[in-house]
Parts: structure tokens; sequence; C-alpha cells
């Protein structure tokens, strides 16, 4: 096994022995699991620079990771399968996705299982580092990789970063917001380069050498350490900077690949001898990515690492959620996994599960060929909110560029998009501004919560991988029914609501050249050359300017708001044309429409008053029950979440009239 040993730090039972329904308490263990894999191993060969690394006296490769786990304490009540949050950034993420808990600021306070529901189902939760750059950080589950030598020294090599600040700074670390810093090589290098522009699209302006050094500056005392970018007169507020310099030491980023294969392949076949304490208790794994950690998962599939040493398949199911149709630095040398900024990072093409041509480079590629070409496709569900078809690429997953019809969908594939919904789930009450990172927008941020989709495909795929049921059909925007339309097609409608702060202009990914080594894993032209724009596509909008396309919760279907997934940045914060989510998470907002006809008739709104949609509260309580039970019906939702959606819609009406 490429596990070599699972040490246990500690072992409590959860939450003080709560008990979940028939399933009981759970357990909560704490640990590192060490790796040992071969670098010559064909499983292996994808990870970039992993022949650089140093080795044992065995010739393997050895790291490590942090891990926890959340498994019923009578593991015969569990239901057999391993459900691993591929942690995004060291955060845990499955509990407050599925269990509605709340998102914890601080990763070392004690775990909240919320409602349950996972727990309830007899999932066995598992937390393992895969980040090679994540901060040493009570709470934080990280991985310590080694890095990549050449001759018996640190790579160096180009690396570049980019910036936006929403408070006032003159300094930012090199690396991704709080992130393992990329060192600089020389504080003094000519070479490097700081940039400025207002749009990802757009061309940057060069900023002279003398103004800015690879030195923090604080309290007229220059630091030694050459980690952090120092702007004299400080960064403005809402323009996106980029630096290029040169960085010495390469962590083997790509072994986090190799770590959550690894975690699942030892839990699944493993013996008790071997470590295993669950031995024969857990037969399937689904892993489940988030944002980051969702475009984690849709490079893992494109690497092809989902088989092991062994020949084993180690995920059963893969739910890469809010990815759209990007991928990131999870297997590049000087790679900053972190990193999610648009448009600079150099995976993108290809982005449907089918084979496809890309005409204007010459390109062709599917996500799924490496598995195909192993002949063991994992079932795997696409998921993304309104945000990533607005940042302009999640259409892309289901879209032939060479004409712009519907693409082919591979059997063990579903694409949904959670219609009318924003990157991370809203909340409701609505919120202004953001705490993890100030940014504020033009409008309060959307409010739609997504969580009943995410517990029903979870429910759905779990299923699916036993060969019990096939899930739903994927639902999304189509250019067979025209329910998909170009971005600059659709965004004037929003312009008849009072308020409302169009984007100066709309956002398009772009084909960029990192170099001719870039399938080495190796970025040797920085910045990249840019190239054409690929087409942005999102849903259509029917008069309530709620998106016709996708699963829609009756947020959506039977609205008292208007709810997107795009919002301009506030002026306060600066680059005020400029969407949100070019650094960090995307956004949306929610408005609701007019109450009254007499106050449409005031405003100038255009669209339908609550009044003249419903005749009274209680005929608008009957289309939500109506329209929640036919989710469940299609089962894009489950039963135990009727009352849920059925309460905070009667809420919303309340409060909007």
């Amino acid at each position: 096994m490429t596990v070599s040993r699972l040490e246990i730090e500690s072992r409590v039972l959860l939450e003080k022995g709560k008990e979940y329904g028939e399933i009981g308490t759970y357990e909560e263990i704490k640990g590192i699991v060490y790796f040992e894999v071969d670098p010559f191993s064909e499983s292996n060969e994808r990870i970039v620079d992993l022949k650089l690394a140093p080795r044992n006296a065995a010739g393997k490769v050895e790291f490590s990771a942090d891990f926890l786990m959340l498994t019923p304490s009578k593991p015969d009540n569990g239901n057999g399968t391993m459900f691993l949050d591929i942690v995004n950034r060291g955060n845990k993420t499955i509990l407050s996705g599925f269990n509605s808990s709340d998102r914890q600021s601080d990763p070392s306070s004690p775990i909240e299982s919320g409602n349950g529901f996972l727990m309830r189902e007899g999932y066995t939760l598992m937390f393992c580092g895969w980040q090679a750059d994540v901060p040493d950080i009570p709470g934080l589950i990280g991985l310590s990789a080694p890095q990549a030598y050449s001759n018996g020294e640190q790579l160096t090599g180009k690396v570049m970063n980019q910036y936006q600040a929403n408070v006032d700074t003159s300094v930012f670390p090199l690396a991704d917001r709080y992130h393992l810093k990329n060192a600089a090589d020389d504080e003094n290098e000519l070479e490097a380069e700081l940039m400025v522009q207002d749009h990802p699209n757009g061309s940057p302006q060069i900023i002279e050498r003398n103004k800015w050094s690879l030195i923090r500056v604080e309290d007229s005392e220059i630091e030694p350490d050459v980690s952090h970018v120092n702007l004299k007169g400080g960064f403005e507020l809402g323009r996106i900077y980029k630096l290029v310099y040169t960085a010495k030491g390469s962590r083997i980023v790509g072994l986090g690949f190799a770590a959550v294969r690894d975690i699942c392949s030892f839990i699944k076949y493993a013996s008790e001898d071997d470590g295993n304490f669950l031995e024969g208790k857990i037969d399937h794994a689904i892993s489940y990515g988030n944002s980051q950690s969702g475009r984690f998962l849709r490079q893992y599939i494109h690497t092809g690492m989902n088989v092991d040493e062994a020949s084993r398949q180690a995920m059963d199911g893969i739910i890469a959620h809010v990815g759209g149709g990007m991928r990131g630095e999870f297997n590049l040398r000087f790679g900053q996994p972190s990193k999610d900024v648009c448009y600079i990072i150099p995976e993108l093409f290809p982005f449907t599960d089918i084979n496809q041509v890309d005409e204007v480079s010459g390109e062709s590629g599917g996500l799924l060929n490496k598995m195909i070409e192993q002949g063991d496709v994992t079932k795997i569900m696409f998921t993304n909110s309104s945000a990533e078809y607005w940042r302009g690429d999640a259409a892309l997953i289901h879209t032939n560029l060479h004409d712009n019809s519907d693409a082919k969908e591979h059997i063990n594939v579903r694409r949904y998009h959670f219609s009318g919904t924003q990157h991370g789930s809203g909340k409701y009450p609505l919120e202004t501004v953001r705490d993890a990172d100030s940014v504020r927008g033009n409008l309060p941020f959307n409010g739609v919560n997504q969580t009943p989709i995410l517990r029903g495909c979870l429910s759905n795929m779990n299923d699916w991988i036993k060969g019990k049921n096939t899930p739903p059909p994927s639902s999304h925007p189509r250019h067979e029914d025209g329910s998909a339309i170009e971005t600059k097609n659709v965004v004037q409608k929003f312009s008849t609501i009072p308020g409302i702060k169009l984007p100066d202009s709309l956002l398009n990914p772009m084909r960029l050249d990192y170099g001719d080594e870039q399938h080495l894993g190796r970025t040797t032209k920085l910045p990249p050359e840019q190239g054409e724009i690929y087409p942005a596509f999102v849903s259509d909008v029917d008069e309530t300017l709620n998106e016709i396309a996708g699963i829609r919760l009756p947020d959506i279907s039977v609205p008292v708001s208007t709810n997107t997934g795009w919002n301009t940045r506030h002026p306060s914060i600066g680059n005020d044309g400029l969407l949100i989510g070019i650094t960090g998470g995307l956004a949306g907002w929610t408005v609701p429409l007019p109450a009254t006809e007499i106050e449409k008739a005031k405003t100038g709104d255009s669209r339908p008053s609550i009044e003249s949609l419903y005749d009274s509260k209680e005929s608008y309580m009957i289309k939500v029950k109506n329209a929640t039970q036919k989710l469940i019906d299609e089962r894009y939702v489950l039963e135990e979440d009727f009352q849920n959606i059925v309460d905070i819609s009667e809420k919303k009406y309340d409060d909007f009239t």
C-alpha cells in the first residue's frame, strides 16, 4: 500500500456523544497519514517533477497529510460509503455544504454537525490534506510535500501572482492571500515586472521598477525576508495587479492528487494489519470539491489520477461543485494551488467531458480522455451556480466550440446548473458586506440557499455508484432550445430595474499561451500571450429576470425577487464597473420585485409586481408547495427539505410584501 501508516493523535466521541438517529454516535479521529509512492509507477507518471523529489532507501517518495475522520461508533451502522471532503484551502466544506452548519471562521473550533444530515445517512466523513501551500494554522488540514531538486539544488523559475485590494494596503505576500510564500530568488531582480489593469481581459500597464520592491517595508525598517511586494503609495482599490518574478524552490504540488486517491484506496482496500481500522466496512468512496477544490477535481479527472498503483479505482463518484470550466495550478512547477483568479490560471481547455476540437488554437481533447483510455470512468457530477456562467466559463463544459451547439455527454456524467444562485450558498436575511474579504457589492448578495439541491445530488450519487438508480438527467442552459444565450445579449435586460449597476464590460475566458512546455506542467512565458476569447453563455431570463434554465428552486420558479449570479463592486472598494470575483468568491444579488402595482409605477420597474403574480399569499404558497413537490418527484431535492424550502419562501413573501 502507498499509505505506509496512519498515525492517530486523538479519538473522541463527536459532540460529546450526540446520537444521530438509528446510526447512533460518531467518533472524531484526528491524525497524520504517511505516504510512499513509486515515482516510476504508471499511475504516478503525470505528477509533475515527481522524479525530481528525494527518495528513501526503497526508492519511494515520502510525504504526509493531516486527516480528520468522522465515522459511526458502530461501523456496521454506516452506509458503507466514505464521503471525502476535498478541503478548500485546508478548511472543511461538507458540514456547511450538506449539514447546513455555520461556516466556522476559526478552523480549530469544535466541529458542529449542523442538522446532522450526513451522520443520519450513515456516511463516514474523511477530510484529508492535499494542498502543499496551506499555512501552519491550527485546525487547517494540509499536505507536507517535498521540493523538487536538480543536481542537488532547488529549482528557480518565473512565477506570476495576481492581487486585488479591497482595503487600503501597500504590501502583498509573494503568495495567494495568506498561503505559504514562494520567496524571490533576488530582491533586486531587474527583470521582475509589476503590472496593473482594470479588467482581466485588458492590456496591463507596466509600473516603473523604482516604485516597488520585493521586500516588505514596515516602520521604515527593511525586513531581510524577500517574500512580499511593496508598492510606494499603496495599491489602488479594485485594480488588478500582476507580478512576475523569479522564485526559488518548487513544491511538488501534484502529490495532492496521490494523497486523495490513496486515502480512498486505503480505506476501501487495506486490511486491519495495514492499519485500516475500517477494514471491510467501506466499499465505496465519493469525493466532493467546492470552488477551488471543485477545480482540483476537474484536473484530477483530466490527469487520470483515479487509478492507484495497484490498478484499482479509488473514487467511485466525484462531485465537482462550482468549478465552472476551469482547473488550476494543481500540478505545475512553482504551482500555487490556492490561486483562483481570472484568467491567469494556465489550465482551461479542454472543457467538455468528451473529446472536442478548438479550431482557433488547433488543440483537441476531452476532460475524460485519460479515464476513457484507462477503461474505467468513474461516476461524475459537474454542478455549477449561475456565477460560474457569468464568469464566462461554465457553459463551455457543455458547448461544442466549433458551432456553439450542445456537446454530447458521457454516460457516466451529469451536468447540473443551480439556477439563480451565486458561487456560495446564499444567506437570508440578505448580506451586504462579505466578512471573509471585506467585499461589498452594489446590491445585497444573493439569498438563494442551494443546499437542498446539493443534498439531492449526493443521495443520487450514492445510489448511482451502488447500482440502485440512475440520477435525474442533466439540467442546464441548452443551445438547442434557445435557453443558452450569449451574456452580451441578456445583460441589458437588467437595466430596467431601478438602481442596478451593470458591469462596464463582461467576462470571457481567454486563450492564453504559456509557452511550449505548458503540457509538461511548466510555464515558460509569463505573463502569457493573450489570444482570442471564448464565447460566454448564460441562461436566458423570464419577465421577472430570473433564469429559465437549470434546476429551479421556488426562489426562481415562484419568485418574489430577482436572483442573479453576478454583482458589480461597490464604489467604496474601487473599480465599481467590474464584476465581483476576479479574485476570491463570485457573488450575485437578490432584489425584491415591486410589491404592488403602485410601487411598480412609482419606481418605473419593468418587472411584474408580486401583487400581479399572486392573487393572495395562499395562492403563492400553493404554487411554492407544488413547485417543491415537483423537484422532489424529479429527485433533484429530497423529501426532508420540503418544509424548509416552503418556510423560507413564506418568510421572503412576508418580508418583501
